[in-house]
C-alpha cells in the first residue's frame, strides 16, 4: 500500500522534473539559435532594430527625453541591394514641445529604386532671428519696421515663436540603366499653423517687430499659418557602400521643386537643391575617414513663406549646421560645407567597430531677402568634435554625440542616431 501510495505521489514530482528538464533545454536551445542568428550573414528580409531612449540637448529644443530607434533591412539580396534605414523618433522637451519624426532611405530589390521619406509633426517653438548669416541674423527683432537698428535684448530665445508643424515628403526614383544613378519624382507638403508669434508686440512705443512678421507684410503672408506644397523632379547618383554609416562612394542630388498655387501653395514659387558628399580613406581598413558634404538650397522664383525659406538644420534628417539651432540661419539662398574626420579608436571581442570618435569644421552661408544681405557677405563657421558608439555592426548604426562651438557665443551638445552624413 506504502509503495502505491508513493508512486502516485511521485508521478506529478517527476513529471515537474521533467517538464523544469524540458524547459532548461529549450532555454538552453533558444539562446543557442539566438547566438546562431546574431552569427548569419545578412540576406534578403533581415531586420536590424536598435532601439534607444533619447537623452539629449538640442539649442533649438532644450533637454529632450523619448524614444527613437534605427531600422535597417533588406529588401533584396545582400550581395546585390544596399541595406535600407528608417529613423524613427518620438521625443518631449522641457520647451514644452513634441517632436515625432519618420525619416527613410529605401533600396528596393538590386537598387532598382529608392524611396526617399520625410515625415514630420512637430508641436514646437524656435527663435525667429534675422535673415541672412552676418551680425544681423542675431537679432530677435527691431524697434522699427527695419531689421537694421535698435536690436531687442533680455529675451529668452526658447520661446520667440510657437507653432505647430506637419511635413509630408516623399520621393520616387528609378535606377538608370546599371549605374547607380536614379530619376524620379516627389510630393512635398508643409503646413505651418497656430503660430504666435511671442516678441512681437505691435502696442509698444516704439512697435516690436519682428523679422517673421515684417518678412509675411512685405510679401503678403497670412502671420498665423503657411501653406506650401510642390512637386520635384529629382535625379541621384548614389555609390555609397552603407547609407547608416558609409566608408567608401559618392552621393549627389539634384532636385527642382515646383510650388503652385492650385496645388494649395500659399503663393507659386520655385526652388532648387544641390547637394554632394564624398569619402575619402586613409587607410585600407576604413578606420580613418575624411567625409565631406555641401549642398545649395535656393529660391529660384517667386517667395516663400518665411517657414520655409532654405535654412539649415532644415535637410532631410535635421543634421546640417552644427553648432547651430535649427532654422538659425535662413534666407532665400543658403550655401552649406563641411568636412568631418572620423578615427576608429577601439574594438571589443565582439564589435571590431565599437568606439570612435570625430572632428568637423562646417561654413554656412545665406542671403538675406529684402535686407540687402548678399550671398558669401558673411559666412558662419562651426567647429567641434564627438564620439561614436557602435550599437549594431551588422547595419552600422551608431549613436553619435557631438558638441561644438560657433559665432555669436554659440555652443551645441547634439545625441545622434547614425552619422551626420
Amino acid at each position: 500500500m506504502i509503495k502505491i501510495w508513493w508512486i502516485i505521489l511521485s508521478v506529478p514530482l517527476l513529471l515537474n522534473i521533467n517538464q523544469v528538464y524540458a524547459q532548461d533545454v529549450s532555454e538552453t536551445k533558444e539562446k543557442k539559435s539566438r547566438k546562431e542568428k546574431k552569427k548569419e550573414p545578412p540576406r534578403k528580409g533581415s531586420l536590424y532594430l536598435s532601439p534607444v531612449p533619447v537623452i539629449g540637448a538640442n539649442p533649438a529644443f532644450g533637454f529632450i527625453y523619448g524614444a527613437g530607434a534605427s531600422a535597417s533591412w533588406f529588401l533584396g539580396d545582400p550581395a546585390s541591394t544596399k541595406i535600407s534605414n528608417a529613423l524613427l523618433g518620438v521625443a518631449f522637451t522641457t520647451r514644452k514641445q513634441t517632436i515625432i519624426t519618420v525619416k527613410s532611405t529605401v533600396y528596393g530589390e538590386d537598387n532598382g529604386y529608392m524611396l526617399l521619406g520625410d515625415w514630420r509633426f512637430l508641436n514646437s517653438s524656435q527663435p525667429t532671428w534675422g535673415l541672412g548669416t552676418g551680425p544681423q541674423s542675431a537679432r530677435l527683432a527691431d524697434n522699427d519696421f527695419g531689421f537694421d537698428d535698435g536690436s531687442i535684448e533680455g529675451n529668452s530665445e526658447a520661446d520667440m515663436m510657437e507653432f505647430k508643424f506637419f511635413r509630408f515628403y516623399e520621393t520616387f526614383l528609378k535606377q538608370i540603366g546599371d549605374k547607380p544613378i536614379y530619376a524620379g519624382l516627389g510630393l512635398h507638403v508643409d503646413l505651418f499653423n497656430d503660430i504666435s508669434d511671442q516678441l512681437l508686440d505691435l502696442t509698444a512705443d516704439p512697435p516690436v517687430i519682428t523679422p517673421y512678421y515684417a518678412y509675411n507684410v512685405k510679401y503678403g503672408f497670412k502671420q498665423e499659418e503657411s501653406t506650401l506644397v510642390g512637386l520635384s523632379l529629382n535625379g541621384v547618383y548614389d555609390s555609397r557602400d552603407n547609407v547608416n554609416n558609409p566608408y567608401t562612394g559618392r552621393y549627389a542630388m539634384f532636385n527642382f521643386k515646383i510650388n503652385p498655387e492650385f496645388l494649395g501653395s500659399d503663393q507659386n514659387s520655385t526652388q532648387l537643391w544641390l547637394e554632394y558628399r564624398d569619402y575619402f580613406n586613409f587607410t585600407d581598413d576604413h578606420k580613418n575617414i575624411l567625409g565631406v558634404w555641401t549642398y545649395a538650397n535656393l529660391t529660384v522664383s517667386g517667395n516663400l513663406p518665411y517657414m520655409n525659406l532654405p535654412a539649415i538644420g532644415w535637410d532631410q534628417y535635421s543634421k546640417s549646421g552644427e553648432p547651430y539651432s535649427q532654422g538659425r540661419f535662413r534666407g532665400a539662398q543658403l550655401l552649406f560645407a563641411g568636412v568631418e574626420y572620423r578615427k576608429h579608436l577601439w574594438a571589443t571581442a565582439n564589435n571590431p567597430r565599437f568606439f570612435g570618435m570625430i572632428l568637423y569644421l562646417n561654413a554656412t552661408t545665406a542671403s538675406g531677402k529684402g535686407n540687402d544681405i548678399g550671398l558669401f557677405e558673411y559666412v558662419e563657421p562651426g567647429i567641434g568634435g564627438g564620439l561614436r558608439i557602435n550599437i549594431n555592426k551588422k547595419a552600422r548604426t551608431n549613436i553619435g554625440i557631438d558638441y561644438g562651438w560657433g559665432n555669436y557665443g554659440t555652443t551645441g551638445f547634439f545625441l545622434r542616431l547614425n552619422e551626420n552624413f
